[in-house]
């Protein structure tokens, strides 16, 4: 039996990873964000419920750890890295350099997220799961992962409407 949860734990390492780093904005951080999870979920793999989403079980421990480290260093500056995030652009090389500019405006936006907002983010629309899924993973009602999902949301695209690229279509359309 623990061999095959130990499977299943080994299967799940690449998403553990992706969620990680939007959490961390850092690669390093994440892989020790995600060792550590892996440790203790090994260590206490007597306290996982057979039956239950081991996937949900891993992402709470790794979003506890992170709050963790998170109160007992306040101030990080938090910046997602390229590849955690990036679409591979074909096309032309200005078409790329565009959607390469797009990405880091984005990155940047994610990474200036309150940090509840920004897991809630990451687990719905990088990992994908549900909003169910991601009350259970965060231990929070279903409502505050909606709210908190829209305000993201809400925030990155002001942000992104704001920038610097579209301020002169904005000036061209209030005259």
């Amino acid at each position: 039996m623990e061999d095959a949860i130990r499977r299943e734990m080994v299967a799940l390492l690449p998403r553990l990873r992706r969620f990680a780093c939007g959490l961390t904005g850092s690669l390093a951080d994440a892989d020790d964000l995600v060792q550590s999870a892996c440790e203790r979920a090994l260590s206490r793999i007597g306290q996982w419920q057979p039956g239950t989403r081991l996937d949900s079980w891993m992402f709470r421990i790794a979003q506890n750890l992170w709050i963790d480290r998170i109160r007992q260093s306040r101030g990080r500056e938090i910046l997602l890295p390229a590849e955690a995030l990036a679409e591979r652009s074909v096309g032309d090389a200005v078409r790329e350099q565009e959607a390469r500019l797009a990405m880091a405006a984005v990155r940047r936006e994610i990474a200036k997220l309150p940090e509840d907002q920004r897991a809630v983010l990451m687990l719905v629309t990088v990992e994908g799961v549900s909003y169910k899924e991601a009350s259970e993973i965060l231990e929070i009602p279903i409502g505050t992962v909606m709210s908190r999902l829209a305000r993201a949301r809400l925030a990155l695209a002001r942000a992104i409407e704001g920038g610097p690229a579209n301020a002169g279509r904005r000036e061209e359309s209030r005259r």
